[in-house]
């Protein structure tokens, strides 16, 4: 891979020195985290937004981009204002205090939701509904489709509504996180007093009632605001509008305290259902000023945490609507290759060990598929009588019920095997799946444990130990995504089977450190956080930085370590190339004249999580170095998280790697670029789709068998 821009000089190298760097302004050296996050998620509205794509793929973005921000608010608005609150003063890198940060927060996503508003109501509504799928209000059916909707209310609905009112003996109720609302108002037709009450529309309920009969969709919420009169008998229904609330979901878990931490986090995770403050206020732009005044106030929050939208709340229910019968309105579906080298495992002619035992194999998924790739491993690996151990890390895996390497792990250990999962349970958002897979795998036998005290385990790893001959052979895989069979068709993640001797003891002795007392520093090939890997990386990028011929490519989701950013703008400076492919935050600003000229920031935003971690180091001239892993470069990945990073060093599989970076360097349909303003989008010139080219690339590779 050719170094782009000028040739290096001693000019260039003399740019900017290590102490100027450290002296320049924060707000000149990075990008605020928060609104960088804020920038990732505009670039998926952005997907929703582009008029080329299937309609329902457009609904689906705008499902991701509302689940997004959920999760933004859940977790990183409320720690800002949990700051601000304190008092704490400007301490994220770029200088901004956290009441700035809240502030900027506001404007922003306030803009954002109203183009997600727009582009809904004014764009996609009209669309699908001309398509076939038909999201109409309770106001625009016919006499007979209410009809029918009260039948499916009577049924379905109203048996599990709970009205709750307002009043001196009924104390404000608890609104439960992201869930869906009406605020009633109500008049005594006896007395004339007026009243406030809340219905939940329930969870476990489709947001979109199909019409009998038909293809219409109706929300939840208008059917249930239609049938008021079954809920407050007696009463006049005055006026109705639906909110939401989000509240803080962090899980902070004092593990020195906690005792038996399985425990302890169910009983946490209880507690959040009720405990946590609010931190967002969602209504809709009918509800009148008194009624927003109202829910403030009961809520405790501020007028800067209300956002009002025009139109329907909480679109990420328009997942549910993807899973219509009507492929004209969406992409079609990609289920992946055999990897070529795998392919004789599939029928049985030869055993996935046999395969490893004469090399490595890369996988690229979803290009490459899971289940014939690393599930398969797993799964051989379970019904091979030769095999002796087993153990594996669980950060996030499928629902219950539908994880075939947790399946394939709990029938290992009844057929005797020793099986370890070193399982995640504070993995956020999946607390309570991971707690559900460690009770049913410690009751098929296998060894649960949950890693190292203070930190959370989230390498991506499996070690199998084989009887083989005289002795045993250990084989291992190493990559970049979870063990998820679910999002494995969805996101873009690299991963290493092998057999390398040295490889298969670094990962055993990583287990080791995981499930014992040992403290193993010196290993052979892998780098491991915290305690290597850092170290490893800033001097892989000071040896660039020295180089007359210096080279980095590196793809990560997220750039947020001040220390390593540092180093990049040094070597920038001493005058290397350096291209960065950062799907999500990045706090590096590039392009700056004496700080970061020499280097380039894109991102590639598509219909796969652009989620590997792949790391480049050295010119083509030199032969460059590449590692692949678990790990984002973000001070929690490297200092306060278990990674695990791994050298590729197999010429053809190193080939693979140079394929993917390249291909990601030469998109110019899907990526953004970065520059010291902000990111803008890359223009079509050449029309390279690098998610269309890996898997034309998958297909050329399966059908050469190569």
């Amino acid at each position: 891979m050719a170094p782009k821009g000028q040739e290096r000089t001693q000019e260039a190298a003399d740019l900017v020195s290590e102490d100027e760097i450290a002296k320049a302004p924060p707000a000149a050296r990075y990008v605020n985290r928060e609104l960088s996050w804020l920038d990732f998620n505009e670039r998926v509205l952005a997907l929703a937004e582009d008029a080329a794509r299937p309609l329902l793929e457009r609904a689906k973005f705008l499902a991701i981009f509302s689940r997004n921000l959920d999760e933004f608010f859940q977790i990183r608005v409320s720690g800002v204002r949990e700051q601000a609150v304190a008092g704490i003063p400007g301490t994220a890198p770029d200088g901004m205090s956290p009441a700035d940060q809240l502030a900027a927060i506001r404007e922003r996503v306030a803009e954002l939701v109203t183009r997600q508003a727009k582009v809904f109501e004014k764009e996609l509504r009209p669309k699908l509904s001309a398509g076939g799928v038909q999201i109409v209000d309770w106001d625009d059916l016919k006499k007979s489709q209410r009809e029918a909707l009260r039948d499916v209310f009577e049924e379905r609905v109203y048996p599990v509504l709970t009205p709750l009112a307002v009043d001196p003996a009924h104390p404000f109720p608890y609104i439960s996180d992201l869930s869906l609302n009406l605020a009633v108002i109500v008049r005594d037709t006896q007395n004339g007093g007026r009243r406030f009450a809340r219905v939940k529309a329930p969870p476990l309920l489709p947001r979109f009632l199909k019409v009998p009969g038909g293809r219409r969709f109706v929300p939840l919420e208008q059917v249930i605001a239609a049938n008021l009169d079954r809920l407050f008998p007696g009463m006049k229904i005055v006026a109705h509008h639906p909110f939401r609330v989000t509240r803080d979901a962090e899980v902070d878990v004092e593990v020195d305290e906690a005792g038996d931490l399985l425990e302890t986090l169910e009983t946490l995770l209880r507690g959040r259902q009720r405990s946590p403050e609010a931190v967002r206020l969602e209504v809709t732009a009918s509800m009148p000023q008194d009624l927003r005044s109202t829910l403030l106030r009961e809520l405790m929050l501020k007028r800067s945490d209300l956002y009002v939208i025009d139109g329907l709340l909480d679109l990420e229910d328009l997942w549910s609507l993807t899973d219509v019968n009507r492929p004209a309105l969406k992409s079609p579906a990609w289920v992946g290759v055999t990897p070529p080298a795998l392919a004789a495992t599939i029928g049985g002619q030869r055993g996935i060990f046999d395969v490893l035992a004469e090399g490595d194999v890369l996988v690229h998924h979803p290009y490459d598929r899971f289940a014939t790739s690393v599930e398969a491993f797993v799964d051989q690996a379970a019904d091979d009588p030769d095999v002796l151990a087993i153990k594996q890390t669980i950060y996030r895996t499928s629902d219950e019920g539908e994880a075939p390497i947790v399946r394939s792990l709990m029938r290992a250990a009844a057929s005797g095997k020793e099986t370890v999962a070193l399982v995640e349970l504070t993995a956020r958002g999946d607390e309570e799946a991971n707690i559900t897979w460690a009770r049913a795998l410690e009751k098929a036998g296998v060894h649960v444990v949950y890693g190292v005290v203070g930190l959370k385990t989230h390498a991506k790893t499996i070690l199998v130990v084989r009887r083989e001959g005289d002795g045993v052979r250990r084989y291992c895989h190493i990559g970049t995504g979870n063990y998820n069979s679910e999002t494995a068709t969805t996101y873009e993640d690299v991963g290493l089977l092998s057999a390398d001797p040295e490889l298969a003891a670094d990962v055993a002795d990583l287990f080791n450190s995981l499930t014992g007392y040992a403290n193993a520093t010196d290993y052979r090939k892998i780098l491991v956080a915290p305690g290597t890997l850092r170290p490893k990386l800033l001097e892989l990028i000071r040896r660039e930085a020295a180089a007359p011929d210096g080279r980095i490519v590196m793809k990560m989701n997220s750039l947020v370590d001040a220390e390593v950013i540092d180093a990049l703008y040094e070597a920038s400076a001493a005058g290397i190339s350096i291209d960065l492919v950062v799907r999500g935050i990045c706090c590096l600003r590039p392009g700056v004249p004496g700080l970061s000229e020499n280097i380039r920031v894109r991102s590639i935003v598509g219909s796969f999580l652009e989620h590997s971690r792949i790391f480049r180091f050295g010119s083509d001239a030199r032969g460059p170095e590449y590692w692949i892993g678990s790990a984002d470069l973000m001070p929690r990945n490297l200092g306060s998280r278990v990674e695990c990073v791994a050298p590729v060093t197999d010429p053809q599989l190193q080939a693979r790697l140079e394929e993917i970076l390249l291909v990601n360097l030469a998109d110019d349909v899907l990526a953004w670029e970065l520059r010291p303003e902000g990111w803008t989008k890359v223009p079509t010139e050449i029309g390279i789709d690098a998610q269309v080219r890996f898997r034309e690339l998958a297909e050329e590779r399966s059908a050469r068998g190569e």
